[in-house]
């Protein structure tokens, strides 16, 4: 979740303690967040003007392309928010450590490249992330396993019609790696819900019985759920999500509750 908390750190910063926004301000603002930047603008609607005074902006609204994350090596390739009006309590503002004072909302739209998503998938943070899913569930019965499963080279294919290719190798100690095909189509559901859809999973070339399947869809489930994050006070819905050769676009609302865990990041 680290692109959200770079994304609201960034909003808050907006509002400066002495009370001055202006669009070149915000986007040094933003732009502070990212490692590298191709493409950036920002524009802050704010009238009438004094009401930055009293913590407050009508809308921000900001473009960018080829935005790279500081602490993970993932690139989005275009990104494109509009936001509705921020508040923040004026007290918090002397302090430095801006907290809402009303839920922020806002839209977003984001483009992954197949290229980036790879590089993402093949990261030490994400494959730290495959070694917790719970892989022992999926192992025949009376067959001892450990959690020791090393992910080798994680790679997917976007594919036509929200379908997809994924592929690894999954090494138990130093056993011979097993590679994983998993082809799959894609779907949400109530915009909350993101789902495989008539997936058909192969190790070794030889396919997973439907009953080993749908064990292990149950868990990729639960994992895929945006319900999860609305007890941290962030709720998200998805109103787009298109899966097209070379790329992935997804288009998305979302609400941060004042009280969200994801806004500690900018008061540490």
């Amino acid at each position: 979740m680290e692109f959200f908390t770079i994304l609201l750190s960034g909003l808050l910063g907006l509002i400066s303690p002495v009370g001055v926004v202006i669009d070149r301000t915000a986007e040094r603002t933003i732009r502070s967040q990212f490692a590298k930047v191709g493409k950036l603008e920002v524009r802050v609607d704010n009238c009438p003007s004094y009401q930055v005074l009293q913590g407050k902006v009508e809308r921000v609204r900001i473009a960018g392309r080829s935005l790279q994350l500081k602490r993970q090596d993932v690139r989005i390739a275009l990104f494109e928010l509009e936001t509705d009006a921020i508040e923040l309590e004026l007290s918090s503002l002397k302090h430095k450590r801006p907290k809402l004072k009303r839920p922020l909302q806002a839209g977003v739209r984001l483009v992954l490249t197949q290229q980036d998503v790879n590089k993402l998938l093949q990261s030490p943070q994400l494959i730290a992330r495959l070694r917790k899913l719970n892989i022992d569930s999926v192992s025949p019965p009376n067959t001892k396993t450990s959690s020791g499963y090393n992910f080798i080279h994680p790679q997917v294919n976007f594919l036509a019609d929200n379908h997809l290719l994924f592929r690894v190798g999954l090494q138990e100690g130093n056993g011979k790696p097993l590679l994983i095909r998993v082809e799959s189509g894609l779907s949400v559901v109530r915009g909350r819900h993101i789902q495989l859809v008539s997936p058909v999973i192969a190790v070794d070339g030889e396919e997973v019985p439907p009953q080993l399947v749908n064990v292990i869809l149950n868990n990729l489930n639960k994992q895929l759920d945006l319900g999860n994050l609305e007890g941290d006070g962030l709720q998200v819905r998805i109103l787009k999500l298109e899966m097209k050769p070379t790329e992935l676009e997804i288009a998305a609302f979302f609400r941060i509750e004042p009280s969200s865990r994801f806004l500690e990041t900018r008061r540490l």
